[in-house]
């Protein structure tokens, strides 16, 4: 079976992914689930068919985790020699102070007012645009708009204070997201 269809599921691979040795590993993945299937003692009717399905399978789960991948991981720079041991994010004060950091905004966030708060979070971690945030908490968007700002303005003060910056000027403020508004 391997020397009869490696050659025709390779290229069918290879045009499912872009990249030739991406193909070639789901290629060897899709034989090793088939193979496995048979030794498991499966009837196997048709293993082109099932080696194919396989492929398909697994092109897909490929394509996911890249999704994935691509939605959480930061894009990489050049480590410098100190970061090439290891993110100081490991190191147990940079960890602390994060995690108090995250606290602090938590209890922030929790104190804003009511529909304040409702309107934040239905923007940033439901996603909402200022229009659907509007439509659902039945305001106008400029309301929406005047109680994100208080709530960022609250968030950027709290990390200000978090970073030792209270007695500092404050910086300039970044714009906000546009694509959230829309």
């Amino acid at each position: 079976m391997f020397e009869r269809y490696y050659r025709e599921l390779l290229s069918f691979l290879s045009r499912k992914v872009t990249d030739r040795a991406v193909a070639a590993d789901l290629t060897q993945e899709s034989y090793a689930r088939v193979y496995a299937a048979q030794a498991s003692g499966s009837c196997i009717g048709d293993p082109r068919a099932l080696l194919y399905q396989t492929a398909r399978n697994l092109v897909i789960d490929h394509q996911r985790h890249g999704d994935v991948r691509a939605s959480v991981e930061i894009p990489s720079t050049q480590a410098g020699p100190d970061e090439a041991h290891g993110s100081r994010n490991w190191e147990p004060e940079t960890a602390m102070s994060s995690q108090q950091g995250v606290s602090a905004l938590v209890t922030v966030i929790d104190n804003l007012p009511l529909r304040c708060r409702e309107a934040f979070m239905l923007n940033r971690f439901e996603g909402l645009t200022y229009a659907m945030v509007a439509e659902r908490m039945g305001i106008s968007v400029k309301a929406v708009e005047q109680h994100i700002k208080h709530a960022l303005d609250a968030c950027e003060r709290c990390r200000a204070q978090s970073a030792g910056e209270s007695g500092m000027p404050s910086a300039p403020r970044r714009k906000l997201n546009r694509s959230r508004h829309d």
